[in-house]
């Protein structure tokens, strides 16, 4: 829901002009000749999702609260990869996409997880 939300979010803050939100095709077909501003919104929605799917995989775990973090980092990076095959924006967010926005954010996640859940420990418990 939050990466829904940021996305559809981003189109009503920055339209593209001349394209639907809802055409995967002219979507595609633009994102290589659009600006910064308008990747700020998908970035979020990757970031944000991850960190927020992780957290809450680390609080509701009985036990082992960072495999779970990973495991739910590991399964949004590995969307995240698929999307950007997908849809191919330029490689400057393509890189910067996949190296921020999943991994760190699990592990983010994972100690966020871990203080609010009152274990300080680091270890997969």
């Amino acid at each position: 829901m939050v990466n829904l939300g940021l996305i559809n979010a981003g189109h009503k803050v920055l339209p593209i002009d001349g394209v639907s939100p809802d055409d995967m095709e002219a979507l595609a077909e633009a994102m290589p000749h659009l600006d910064f501003e308008y990747f700020v919104f998908p970035f979020l929605a990757h970031a944000l999702g991850t960190l927020v799917g992780a957290i809450v995989a680390g609080l509701v775990a009985a036990s082992h609260k960072m495999i779970f973090v990973w495991v739910i980092g590991a399964l949004f990076f590995i969307g995240g990869i698929m999307v950007n095959y997908m849809v191919q924006g330029p490689l400057w967010f393509t890189i910067a996409d996949i190296a921020l926005a999943y991994i760190p954010m699990a592990w983010i996640a994972g100690k966020i997880a871990l203080k609010l859940s009152g274990n300080t420990s680091t270890k997969s418990q």
